[in-house]
Parts: C-alpha cells; structure tokens; sequence
C-alpha cells in the first residue's frame, strides 16, 4: 500500500464518476496492488477521496472474514460465504459515509478464490450498478482455494457523491459484520492530505481532518 497507489486512486475515482463524456479514460486501470502480510484478524482498506467520488479497496484474509480459508466444505460454510458476500455488496452498510458529502453507494466488485461458485445470475446485481454505469478497477484472478494456503479476499466499493470533499468521517462497522476481526489499517488519501490510520475493536469512527 503506498501513497503512488493510493494518489492515482484518487485520480482514477475522479474519472470513473465523471459521467459519459469521457468513458475512455473510465477503462484505465489502478497500478497493481502491493503485497500485504497475511495476518488474521485483520484487514487493510485503502481509501481515495477526490471530486465526486469516494473509492473503498479492501484487501483481507478469509480468516478475518469466515474463520477459515479453504473451500468452504459443508452446507454451514457455503452459507456463511454467501452471507459474506450479502455483507460485502450491501456496502453502504459497513462504511457509513458523511452525510454532508452525500453519497450513494455505486459498483461493487468482490474477489475471492471462495467465491467462484457464488456468481450472481445478473451482472448487474454483482455491481450493484445501473446500464451505462462507470466500472471499477478490476482486480486479479484469485486463484482457487486449496487446502494449508492462505487466502484473501480483495473489493472494492465505489461511491458517488455530491461533493466528497466535505467527507470528514466514516463509519466502519465491519467488526459488527465479522467477529473474528480485530483490526482494521487504513491509508486515507483526501483533500486534506494523506492519512494512515487504525481502528481497534470496537471503535468504529474512520476520521481524518486535520
């Protein structure tokens, strides 16, 4: 996670919601996510803040999440996977943004070896967009979950705002949504400069104002 990566973040949310007149530069793509330590019961979002637009990468491992990080083996495990990804999608849920800034939640985009049978029927409901909707970013292809690796799961959320400069909190409530995690690291890249800060069990308030 750096602060390169996160600036051009910034850029290219700025881009993504600038509507139809350019949707050429919509199609350009963040630089490659940095590798992260793999430690459970927590997890990493990085956060860029820029015109209309308020963008949430989240990078974690299944464990934090499910409690394991395999392919999920009887009918208790697929249904808390498929719990998971109700969470994730309902993300307007977890990251209470603002209200001054007045936003609404767009596309949504989840990656997880535990996920390849969990596709919904309608790409539109994977996104949570509408037809003509700017994308996000794709991610790379997780590969499948084995048995004894370490698994991760990557998203990104993606808002749309009236005016995302005057975000000056959000409200994480991941840790009601997920009770193996403890911890959640964040680098913050906004209108007030660049931020990194940590939220422990069980705060919930994401600030970064100077």
């Amino acid at each position: 996670m750096t602060v390169r990566r996160l600036t051009a973040l910034a850029a290219l949310s700025s881009l993504l919601f600038a509507g139809f007149a350019a949707p050429a530069l919509a199609q350009q793509k963040p630089a490659p996510r940095a590798q992260h330590a793999h430690v459970h019961g927590k997890l990493e979002l990085d956060i860029a803040i820029e015109g209309t637009a308020v963008t949430i990468e989240m990078e974690a491992p299944l464990d934090s999440l499910l409690g394991f990080e395999r392919a999920p083996r009887t009918d208790a495990e697929r249904e808390a996977v498929a719990n998971m990804a109700r969470r994730l999608r309902a993300a307007d849920q977890l990251f209470v943004i603002d209200p001054a800034a007045g936003c609404k939640l767009g596309p949504v985009q989840l990656d997880s070896p535990v996920l390849s049978g969990d596709k919904p029927a309608d790409p539109k409901a994977a996104t949570n967009g509408k037809p003509g909707d700017a994308k996000p970013a794709s991610k790379p292809t997780a590969k499948p979950a084995e048995d004894g690796d370490h698994a991760d799961l990557d998203a990104s959320f993606a808002f749309n705002c009236v005016d995302a400069s005057r975000v000056r909190y959000i409200e994480v409530q991941l840790f009601d949504a997920f009770k193996n995690l403890r911890q959640v690291e964040s680098e913050i890249v906004a209108p007030q400069g660049q931020f990194k800060r940590v939220l422990r069990r069980p705060a919930t308030r994401l600030t970064w104002d100077k």
